[in-house]
């Protein structure tokens, strides 16, 4: 009893995971419609990956014990069996239809771009990323723009994450369509963040796009996941989203400082 009134207590201060844990398996919590798609997605298959190995393991295990050839020296001769024929074709036909249904579903909605509030521009370095918000340009040489480092460890503060943390992190309001225009300068990168389930390839002289509609406030942290070289380990992305009225204020100091 004291250890669930404990574990009711600390319901308030459980936070969510925006970011790798050590030993992590499962997923992180997903941020947007899309990530909780790929989840829901994910748990649907493996119910039928546990139901299908289920089933082997038994016929077998089943087969190996009724046939050994201390219980029936004698082999049946079996010719075919048409019954058991049309099971095993229908029975995987359905189970890829009942998997193909919501996977197709999922995979154009990820291709789905609904008229975007923000846009930001993604350019992929050797090592490092660069954002441009063009909303807000002032003029075709003023607009804002900064590049994204990561922090040493050296100088890394109390709380901060190890080789996931940047000196200037991608700030984005929530409940908002978000479009994010993705490049590279130079060789192959890839903008891919978890919780937000995003992942595309930056490719040097293309735009790749991706939409973004997060659900709740939060640092969400990623990595390239394209090996670009020497230091791709070195190269995080954060995105913070925040409420629409500091978004704002965000950009006011942003221009301010133009």
């Amino acid at each position: 009893m004291k250890f669930l009134l404990f574990a009711y207590a600390l319901i308030p201060f459980v936070s969510f995971s925006d970011a790798p844990e050590a030993w992590q398996i499962g997923f992180q919590d997903p941020a947007t419609p899309i990530m909780q798609g790929l989840i829901d997605l994910h748990h649907d298959i493996q119910f039928f990956l546990i139901a299908v190995l289920v089933f082997v393991v038994w016929m077998v295990s089943r087969a190996l014990y009724l046939f050994h050839y201390t219980r029936n020296p004698l082999p049946e001769k079996i010719i075919h069996g048409t019954l058991i024929e049309i099971v095993w074709t229908i029975t995987p036909s359905l189970i890829l239809i009942f998997i193909a249904v919501p996977s197709f579903a999922l995979l154009y909605s990820l291709d789905e771009v609904v008229d975007p509030a923000v846009t930001i521009k993604a350019i992929g370095h050797q090592w490092y990323w660069s954002y441009e918000y063009s909303d807000y340009s002032i003029a075709d040489d003023q607009s804002i723009a900064f590049d994204s480092y990561m922090i040493p460890d050296d100088d890394l503060e109390l709380g901060q994450y190890r080789l996931l943390e940047v000196d200037n992190r991608v700030v984005v309001p929530v409940d908002t369509h978000i479009r994010v225009i993705i490049t590279a300068a130079d060789v192959l990168h890839s903008w891919a963040i978890p919780s937000l389930g995003v992942k595309c390839d930056a490719v040097p002289g293309r735009l790749n796009q991706i939409p973004m509609f997060i659900k709740r406030e939060g640092v969400f942290y990623g990595q390239c996941s394209e090996l670009c070289g020497t230091n791709h380990a070195f190269m995080p992305i954060v995105v913070e989203a925040v409420s629409l009225e500091n978004y704002i204020s965000w950009v006011s100091n942003k221009l301010e400082e133009l």
